[in-house]
């Protein structure tokens, strides 16, 4: 039996976004493996290694990790390898170069590069001659924003690939209803007039949520009834409470604190938000249009590729809160124009869609694995013709 390896440098990164493409290749016959930081159990997986993967470039367990990842390589025989994550890639991929040689394809997909416009000096210093060099160890490098698409075709992979991200769930973030939505508020212990704002991410300092929280202090007199949903968890989290302390904003300012039930807050909502300085291909946003909503974004790599300025929402400069809270006063009296946007939006999701990137990579993987269409499980024609 042919065998597949993922990597990551955590196991929650594996949880959430590739157990579609792992169930795809145990539909096709497949034995699959993952090699991740961490002990936790990994659907459609035959073995999970623990690897000691670690964030930081310059933590010496890197070493121990890399060293366990070649053995593992070379003792498997793997007919394809797909890595993940800046050190998870980064370490795969020199474990691997020598088995590259015996026939095994090498699939790395950049999630966002640590060097982007605007991104400090050392980013570019440290990270952009390792991902070139290992680029000649990649098959192929799957880029999931244009940024990073135009970036990816300076380097030396066998081919470069745009993919839409790993595919959004467009059954489990469908647009509620009027009633549905009264009904959430309801139960949510919201009233029909408030207007919600709600921004999904980790708070920390790149997702900056601190202009988010001057944007409502600056808003609150205009509109009264304003409320920001802080969904997320993180190291600032303290500091912003402060800062809400600071300018008395209780009454208008929520941390929801880490959350299962994302579709039903997004329904709940008016306009989404994302205040980041950068992103690969925030899923908060896609998810936030699959609903329904306009979006209020920051004009950085990521975000620019889904919310299209003046269409589906409105892009602001980085760093501008003065410009945040006149789109999002705008739109609090728009209603219309906030309902045109969202349903743009919507349309322009179903390119993003899991039917639709399934379709994408199944295609990849099929080319660098040679299969024969004829002789896989009928699982195979169903995704390749949805």
């Amino acid at each position: 039996m042919r065998k597949i390896l993922f990597t990551a440098t955590i196991d929650e990164h594996i949880w959430s976004f590739h157990l579609p493409y792992l169930k795809w290749f145990k539909e096709n016959g497949f034995e699959v493996h993952i090699a991740s930081s961490g002990k936790t159990t990994i659907p459609f997986c035959d073995q999970k290694f623990h690897i000691p993967f670690q964030r930081s470039p310059f933590n010496w367990s890197n070493w121990q990790a890399y060293k366990q990842l070649k053995k593992l390589i070379h003792s498997q025989h793997y007919s394809l390898i797909h890595c993940h994550t800046p050190m998870g890639g980064a370490l795969t991929r020199w474990a691997a170069k020598e088995k590259r040689k015996e026939g095994t394809a090498v699939v790395y997909t950049a999630h966002g590069f640590h060097f982007y416009k605007g991104a400090p000096w050392m980013n570019w210093a440290i990270y952009y001659p390792v991902e070139k060099w290992l680029s000649r160890y990649t098959d192929c490098l799957v880029t999931i924003n244009s940024e990073d698409y135009v970036q990816g075709q300076r380097f030396f992979a066998n081919q470069v690939r745009l993919v839409n991200g790993v595919g959004l769930d467009l059954k489990k973030f469908t647009p509620p209803t009027k009633t549905q939505k009264s009904q959430l508020r309801a139960q949510y212990h919201y009233s029909e007039n408030d207007f919600i704002l709600i921004f999904v991410a980790e708070l920390n300092e790149n997702k900056q949520q601190d202009l988010l929280i001057r944007m409502i202090d600056k808003l609150k007199d205009k509109i009264p009834t304003i409320k920001l949903l802080l969904v997320g968890d993180g190291l600032l989290r303290e500091k912003y409470r402060m800062l809400v302390e600071k300018h008395g904003l209780r009454q208008h300012v929520f941390f929801l604190g880490y959350r299962s039930d994302i579709a039903e807050l997004l329904s709940l909502s008016d306009v989404a938000l994302s205040s980041s300085k950068r992103e690969g291909l925030p899923v908060n946003i896609m998810e936030a249009m699959a609903v329904g909503l306009p979006v209020v974004a920051t004009d950085c790599r990521g975000n620019r590729d889904l919310v299209k300025d003046g269409e589906t929402g409105f892009l602001m400069a980085v760093d501008d809160v003065e410009q945040c809270s006149s789109y999002v006063e705008e739109l609090y009296h728009a209603p219309l124009l906030r309902k045109e946007m969202g349903d743009k939006g919507m349309q322009y999701m179903k390119k993003y869609s899991l039917q639709a990137v399934e379709k994408e990579m199944a295609s990849l993987y099929v080319a660098l694995l040679q299969m024969d269409r004829e002789q896989t499980p009928a699982i195979f024609g169903e995704v390749i013709n949805k």
